[in-house]
């Protein structure tokens, strides 16, 4: 695995540990008003995750993980993503890419671990800070 592939795991051991603090704050006040166990098992901390990822990738181009682990998020240009592409890299990571790494883990492990399918998807790239 090459080393930037560690980095970028680790900071997505950290934000999900982020979020999952955080999901268990706004689960508390949901469960007042939203009764359903399916929707806090898979709505609530997806959309908790979400909204703390572009939030942080939008402000600063690192979220907290990215910034523990010296990375960041940002176009092959330079510069800093848009709304849509942050979008788009969290739609295609959590679904159609989760696939694609099951089907054929050989083809991650041998890409440059600054650029996953995600991120050539949505046209950007992760560097080190």
């Amino acid at each position: 695995m090459k080393p930037i592939t560690k980095k970028r795991f680790k900071a997505y051991l950290i934000d999900l540990a982020v979020s999952t603090a955080a999901t268990a704050g706004v689960e508390y006040v949901l469960r007042k008003k939203i009764k359903s166990e399916a929707f806090h098992a898979l709505v609530t901390p997806t959309a908790v995750m979400w909204a703390l990822e572009y939030a942080q990738l939008r402000n600063s181009g690192r979220t907290i993980g990215y910034k523990t682990m010296g990375l960041a998020l940002e176009n092959a240009d330079g510069t800093e993503p848009t709304p849509g592409q942050i979008v788009k890299r969290m739609a295609y990571r959590d679904t159609i890419s989760t696939f694609q790494y099951l089907k054929d883990r050989e083809a991650f492990e041998a890409q440059d671990g600054a650029l996953f399918p995600h991120d050539r998807i949505s046209g950007t790239v992760v560097k080190e800070q």
